[in-house]
Order: structure tokens, then sequence, then C-alpha cells
């Protein structure tokens, strides 16, 4: 009897411990970025902390397929209708739809648009690197459009946060997910004290690498470390989708596609060597956004991806929007009459 007494204070005792600790930690569990949150990582570690530019929301607005000069059709990338404001400034009316609403570029992709009401004669079609074999592929293989709305496509959007507190965690979450968290931190500054450190595999399809001058490209408190999806290819991009993409421009007639590649993060950073943008814009006139970044980085431009998420920051953002205004106008003024 007195044993199981003193057996069952002593899981009390754990259980409390276990609470204490996991409730202490809890707030390095409030997440900002998608890969804190997938690696449970804190974002005192990982949080960018350099402000980013304002957007304003005005800039923002959603045109009705009717009225749109330009369509985009594209993912989340595109979905936020940050780097449309580089256009909308300059008096474009963009519309954006995403992929998922449309499915594709099917066979009959003209006649359906234009009985939609549209009068544009631009087109842009974004896809980030790691889906884009398998959107061109699709729209390639649709025989008819079936379109899915969606209420929020007109729904406003509101401008990214220009800042965020990293210390400011919550006691929302789970008290395992505190304390997993602290094991994790545990675990990474053990690891990244060793001189050979490079890269570490972490639940949920994370890999963290160390990144050269990381602390010139990142403004979060473990500047030389940033986090990536582990199922970012290093290989190059399937050459099939260079002979899909002229089979959609085919379908494409009366008006100018411009299509809009966005290299993964990891691309960026870690598999610097590869040819898609180059061969695609030498092909078709895309607008090298593979090569805008590593000029970006040559520039030091900090948080250009931050190291907690998949996407870019405003920044990266507003750079691609420069970048499809000039890919725009490039096309405008090649349709002007000489």
């Amino acid at each position: 009897m007195k044993q199981a007494k003193i057996f069952s204070v002593v899981v009390m005792l754990a259980v409390l411990c276990y609470g204490a600790v996991g409730f202490y930690f809890l707030p390095r569990a409030t997440f900002e970025g998608e890969l804190t949150r997938m690696a449970l990582l804190p974002e005192t570690l990982f949080g960018w902390t350099k402000a980013q530019p304002t957007v304003d929301m005005q800039w923002m607005a959603q045109a009705t397929i009717r009225e749109a000069d330009v369509l985009v059709i594209g993912d989340s990338f595109s979905d936020g209708r940050i780097w449309q404001t580089r256009l909308t400034q300059q008096g474009y009316k963009v519309r954006t739809e995403t992929w998922d609403s449309m499915r594709g570029i099917c066979a009959d992709f003209m006649p359906w648009l234009r009985s939609q009401g549209f009068h544009g004669r631009f087109i842009v079609l974004e896809s980030i690197e790691r889906n884009l074999v398998n959107d061109l592929g699709k729209s390639v293989a649709c025989d008819k459009m079936q379109y899915h709305p969606n209420a929020r496509t007109d729904a406003p959007r509101h401008p990214p946060a220009t800042s965020f507190d990293v210390h400011g965690g919550n006691y929302a979450g789970k008290l395992s997910t505190g304390f997993r968290t602290l094991l994790h931190s545990v675990d990474y500054e053990r690891r990244s004290r060793s001189e050979d450190f490079s890269t570490w595999t972490l639940p949920n399809d994370v890999t963290m690498a160390r990144i050269k001058n990381g602390c010139d490209l990142f403004s979060h408190a473990s500047c030389n470390d940033a986090l990536f999806l582990s199922y970012d290819l290093p290989g190059e991009i399937d050459p099939s989708a260079l002979d899909n993409i002229a089979l959609l421009n085919a379908r494409m007639e009366g008006v100018t596609p411009i299509w809009m590649f966005v290299p993964n993060k990891s691309t960026v950073y870690r598999y610097t060597d590869k040819q898609f943008w180059n061969i695609a814009e030498q092909r078709y006139g895309a607008p090298n956004l593979m090569r805008m970044m590593q000029r970006a980085l040559d520039d030091n431009t900090v948080d250009l991806f931050p190291a907690n998420g998949t996407h870019v920051s405003t920044t990266g953002y507003l750079l691609m929007g420069d970048e499809m205004l000039q890919a725009l106008r490039k096309a405008e003024s090649s349709q002007k009459p000489r």
C-alpha cells in the first residue's frame, strides 16, 4: 500500500513537472511562419525582425472579368494580390484567379474566357516551381473548362504585416507543442555548434540548412541557418514543361500570355545552377525571376524569403511586381504599330 502511494505521488509530480515545463515554454510555440510551425522551432530563433514595406490596400482591389486589362491565374504567390500592386499603381486593371478555380488552360479556354466577358489583352500565368510541371501537364491534358467559383476570389485582401514581435507568444496551444518546441530548440543549439553542421532534417518535410553569408541575407536571430521544404528538389526541372508552354500558348490566340515561374526558396538559396528560367526566357520571353532573385541576393537583400516561411516577403513580392510590370510594358510595346 505504501509503495502504491509513493508511486502515485511520483506519477503526479512527473505530470505536474511536465505540465509546468510545457506551460512555461508554450509561448515559444506561437508560430508566424509555416516552416517554424511545421518544424516546431520558435520564432525567437527564426522569425524575421527587419520591417517590411507598407502596401496600400487601395492598390489591392480586384477588377471584374469584364473590366480587366490583365487576367492573372496563379497560386498562393498571386492570391494575396501583393505583386499586382505594381501593376495597379500604373493604371492597369487586374483580375486574379487561382488554379483551384480555373483548373487549367483547357482546349476551349479562349472561347470560354470571351464568353465570361474578358476583353483584355494580357494573361499572366503564375506557378511556383514545385508545381509547374504538374500545372502545365494538367492544362495540356484538359479539353473542357470547368470553372469552380470561390467566394474568396472577390473578397478584399489586406496588406501584409510590416513587422511582428518574435517574443509575442500566447498560451492558446497544446502543452505538448510547447514541450516539443523546447526539445527541438535544445537539439538545434547542440547541432548548430558543430563546425561541420550543414543540414538537419526535421519533422513534417522541413530541412534546415546553413547559408553562406546568412547574416547578410536574413534578419532572424539564428541568421546563419534557414528553413526549407525538404521535398524541393535540387535537380533540373523536367524539360517537358518547356514543350508544354508552347502547346498552351497556341491555345491563347488573341491574347498575350506572360509566364511567371517563381523559383522555390531552396532553388534561390541552395540550388542555384538550374537553367530552366534562362531557357524559358530565351524561348518564350518569360520573365527571369530566378535571375532577378539572384541579383537581389548579390545586393544583400534581407529576407527575400523569410527564414520561417515558404513564400517571399513583401520586399520579394514587390520585386516580382517590378519584373512583371517590365514584362507587361515590353509586351505592350511589341504590339504597337511601327
